[in-house]
């Protein structure tokens, strides 16, 4: 393990991973997609729907890159997904990045997943919150969905990296995300943003 990453506990299953979620608030939980009793995707839902576990952050792992998974770990709540073939130094660092608060797809899956995934997003809503943002955190909230970083981000609107983090912040507060990966889902489920070709 590295120095900076501590396991605090192991589940046997979904629901004892939602229990030790509650009595230990770890900043990352990761699930397998295929857990007893309770699955990753059901665990996902509930450590995000209960009051007092807003900071703890799931990755799902699993041995199978479908889409599905994919699709219902994103809209359970999840911040990423992986792979078990992940190597371990990269494990270690999508966990770093979980816990920051970034989304997190496995690099072999995440540009045919977004894009399938925001091909058939469930019944498109009228934007609640969006009415909310200002013009620039619209902006910066669409090129979030396309899976810039807040560097690129910076680059592309001649802004400082601060600022973009403070619309990044700011949008996630007025519209109840949890991360970068709710945001995505956000902007496509309301229909700020469509996938290319539509």
């Amino acid at each position: 393990m590295a120095d900076d990453i501590t396991v605090v506990a192991e589940a046997g299953d979904g629901g004892e991973a939602v229990e030790l979620c509650r009595a230990l608030l770890p900043d990352v939980a990761l699930l397998d997609v295929r857990m007893p009793l309770l699955d990753g995707i059901q665990a996902t839902r509930r450590i995000g729907a209960e009051a007092g576990l807003d900071s703890v952050r799931v990755v799902i792992l699993t041995n199978y890159a479908l889409d599905e998974y994919v699709f219902a770990a994103l809209r359970a709540g999840a911040s990423g997904f992986l792979l078990k073939d992940i190597e371990p130094a990269d494990l270690l660092q999508s966990v770093r990045v979980a816990a920051r608060g970034e989304a997190l797809l496995s690099p072999s899956v995440t540009r045919r997943l977004i894009e399938e995934y925001v091909a058939t997003p469930p019944r498109p809503t009228s934007g609640p919150g969006l009415d909310r943002l200002t013009d620039r955190e619209r902006e910066v909230l669409s090129l979030v969905a396309t899976g810039m970083s807040n560097e690129e981000i910076a680059r592309h609107l001649t802004i400082s990296h601060a600022t973009v983090k403070t619309h990044v912040s700011r949008t996630m507060a007025k519209l109840g995300a949890r991360d970068r990966a709710q945001l995505v889902v956000h902007a496509y489920e309301s229909g700020l943003v469509t996938p290319a070709g539509q």
